[in-house]
């Protein structure tokens, strides 16, 4: 693809950054022997990219418009560390033509497309019209700047329904509406024109037609300084939530021979209507029922997150591509010479709670392993002790596989995701998992709703007897002293009579259990609530993490950490979460199952507090609003009775932290007895 003996004149270079796509390129400057700059906020400081960068300078507070998107500090840390050139990555300033600019003043490099490309192709209408006039194949509709809600009303006739109202500013299906009738329309424009403005400063709409059953494809392109445009190949993204991608693979299984080079060629030419510099994505949209039939959407300036597909089926380094280009070297290879060999998946982990309506999570990984193997590849942020805040976009990593066909590349990513262990932080393998059992994602049937005409399908595995069993076996084992001076301190239960047994009551899931031991680790008996005692035997290795619990004869090995009042386990059966909970002196209602804890779905900062302290509240009422990553979670009431605040507004707090307690009004009958 390119001379990779040849030289480039940048011996440092700083990846304006942070997470997994940081610590990935890296990995490609670190291979090329160039040394690399990290750049962190507070919350940061001791990030995995962080410590695999030679050097790191700080930039601000946690707060991104303070830190990563501030451009003078950006570049004020080049200039002090005599970085040639700048590495944007993706989100954050990769797509911002005024960073291109302040780069391009102070003598270094940008590793993107010159400014005009960024700006043509950041205006959605602009971007439309340009590529229209290079032949590029575009969706119905109108698009021109300044279009008043009664033209885009009149051209909706014409259009024909349905129709995708969209912001030209902007994306992430921020703004977008789709119109299925005439009489709907109205409304929508002005829900659509409020949230535009809300999100990118700009209420300018257009119209398309809304394809159906669309299937979302990218083509990836490859431009040098000289004029020469490559693509290579395409990528299917059409597995989103809410308009993000969650899982991608390439090739796509929709396209064939003939209908892949015409995609390409229009890629090529959207990539030539901007004259287009470096490593970039075409977007197209196509219809699940014509295949053959596809238009332009849009067109990201930058690296995708789902690059790693398209260098597996190549064996092409995008980065390094980025880097040779913006050094002056051309490409070396024709469109010819790229082949698509194999297939590659790729799913991205979040940190997120499925079963919670995909809420971000975080706290502090306690453990880790990632998978390893031939055909498998883990670019990730993570490292033991990463803390996961809510400060910015909670992708942890991006586990993809790779195959000689598809059917194996897709299982070879569903083991590789079984041997992906976070402990301490909740992420949605889980689900993704059941994503890719899905029969239409095996068979390739793909369009962008299928997700989330799944998601009401799913539902986290429970916690089992043995998971809870296996976390109340860490504290009754770190409960047994090493010499016990007194008899009575030993956890066995031991008794004249009838035996005391150790008990802890714990919460997973829907369900808040006793679990009850006696005797000794190396032979005891042990059972949950109310059911049949079973012979136990259970010991851990010297770090407590490799927990060994044998149940009537059956052996089951467990990874475990601890924090706070949580447990976690890994094993076969998949990863859980229990925690510790105090016994409740008073009755709860018959509705509510457990405690009367209310505690934080996610991570993030109290913004309101409903009801005051002391105040009677009915079950159902809210108490505390939090907020993280822009999205509001109102608190309620499990039950009535009394309120207890533990925050104010303004508090920073963690998932699972307890916010306030409900004590319930005494019961009459209760008093009296």
């Amino acid at each position: 693809m390119m001379h990779n003996s040849h030289p480039v004149p940048f011996d440092t270079v700083l990846v304006a950054n942070r997470g997994e796509i940081a610590v990935r390129v890296m990995r490609t400057l670190r291979t090329m022997g160039i040394r690399s700059v990290a750049v962190y906020s507070d919350a940061d400081a001791d990030a995995r990219h962080v410590h695999e960068a030679d050097i790191a300078v700080r930039l601000g507070p946690a707060p991104a418009r303070q830190s990563y998107l501030d451009i003078d500090r950006v570049v004020d840390a080049a200039v002090r560390t005599g970085a040639q050139a700048v590495h944007p990555g993706y989100g954050f300033l990769s797509e911002n033509p005024a960073f291109a600019a302040a780069l391009a003043k102070a003598g270094i490099a940008f590793l993107g497309p010159p400014a005009r490309a960024i700006e043509i192709m950041g205006d959605k209408i602009a971007a439309k019209n340009t590529v229209a006039a290079f032949g590029v194949p575009v969706v119905p509709g109108i698009a021109r700047p300044g279009l008043t809600d009664a033209e885009l009303i009149d051209a909706a006739t014409d259009i024909g329904y349905p129709v995708l109202v969209k912001p030209s500013a902007g994306g992430g299906g921020k703004g977008m509406r789709l119109v299925h009738e005439p009489d709907r329309l109205a409304e929508a424009l002005v829900g659509a024109r409020r949230e535009a403005a809300a999100a990118f400063g700009d209420d300018t709409l257009f119209l398309e037609r809304f394809v159906t059953r669309p299937r979302h494809i990218e083509v990836q392109i490859l431009a040098d300084q000289y004029g020469h445009v490559l693509h290579l190949g395409e990528r299917e993204c059409s597995l989103q939530r809410r308009h993000q991608k969650v899982i991608e693979e390439a090739p796509s299984p929709l396209l064939d021979t003939e209908t892949r080079a015409r995609i390409g060629a229009a890629a090529c030419n959207t990539a030539r209507s901007v004259d287009y510099v470096g490593a970039g994505t075409v977007e197209f949209i196509v219809s699940a029922d014509r295949p053959d039939e596809f238009f332009f959407m849009e067109m990201n300036t930058r690296l995708q997150v789902e690059h790693p597909v398209t260098e597996l089926i190549t064996g092409v380094d995008l980065v390094e591509c980025q880097i040779r280009v913006a050094a002056g070297q051309k490409l070396g290879a024709s469109q010819e010479d790229i082949r698509l060999t194999g297939h590659a998946v790729e799913a991205r982990v979040y940190a997120e709670d499925p079963s919670r309506d995909f809420l971000p999570t975080g706290g502090t990984v306690l453990a880790l392993s990632e998978p390893e193997g031939v055909g498998v590849r883990v670019d990730s942020s993570l490292r033991a002790g990463t803390v996961v805040g809510s400060d910015y976009d909670p992708m942890l990593s991006k586990v993809i596989a790779y195959a000689p066909e598809r059917a194996a590349a897709i299982a070879k990513l569903d083991a590789a995701l079984a041997d992906t262990i976070v402990l301490g932080v909740r992420t949605n393998t889980d689900f993704l998992r059941f994503l890719l059992a899905d029969p239409d994602v095996i068979a390739g049937r793909l369009d962008t709703g299928l997700l989330d005409r799944r998601v009401a399908e799913f539902s986290s595995a429970p916690v089992s007897d043995e998971q809870f069993i296996a976390a109340a076996a860490v504290r009754w084992l770190a409960g047994w002293p090493v010499r016990p001076a007194d008899p009575w301190a030993v956890p066995d239960g031991w008794r004249l009579g009838t035996p005391a047994p150790t008990t802890y009551r714990l919460a997973g899931g829907d369900r808040v259990v006793h679990v009850h031991f006696t005797g000794r680790p190396e032979a005891g008996q042990v059972w949950v609530d109310d059911s049949e005692k079973l012979a136990l035997a259970v010991n851990s290795d010297a770090s407590g993490a490799n927990l060994t619990v044998t149940l009537n004869g059956i052996r089951t090995c467990f990874r475990a950490a601890g924090r706070d009042d949580q447990i976690w386990l890994a094993s076969a059966a998949g990863i859980a979460m229990v925690r510790e909970v105090a016994e409740v002196s008073v009755r709860a209602s018959a509705e509510h199952v457990g405690d009367a804890e209310i505690r934080s779905p996610m991570p993030g900062s109290v913004i309101a507090v409903s009801a005051s302290a002391g105040a009677a509240v009915a079950a159902g009422a809210p108490v505390v609003i939090v907020e993280a990553m822009k999205m509001e979670h109102t608190l309620t009431a499990p039950i009535a009775g009394t309120v207890e605040l533990l925050v104010d507004t303004g508090t920073q707090v963690q998932v699972d932290q307890v916010l306030a307690r409900i004590v319930p009004d005494t019961d009459p009958k209760e008093t009296q007895a």
